[in-house]
């Protein structure tokens, strides 16, 4: 898993941010996720578990939500 920076930290929160004053809700294990909690998503966790991001969308093509899931790299 790539290690990011704390300036990539911050621009990709950035573009939460600018999806969410869109409509476009974020997820995190399936529920909507507050900003205060969208630092996880940049942490492996303790049993080795990161996140991994879908982004969901309308049969139009129209950005619908997005969502991260704990996944684990065995």
């Amino acid at each position: 898993m790539k290690k990011y920076s704390t300036e990539e930290q911050r621009q990709y929160v950035d573009g939460f941010r600018r999806f969410e004053s869109r409509g476009v809700p974020v997820f995190i294990d399936g529920q909507e996720a507050e900003e205060k909690d969208w630092d996880k998503l940049f942490q492996v966790q303790e049993d080795g578990a990161f996140y991994m991001c879908d982004y969901i969308g309308t049969e139009e093509g129209i950005l619908k939500e997005i969502r991260f899931d704990r996944v684990y790299n065995r």
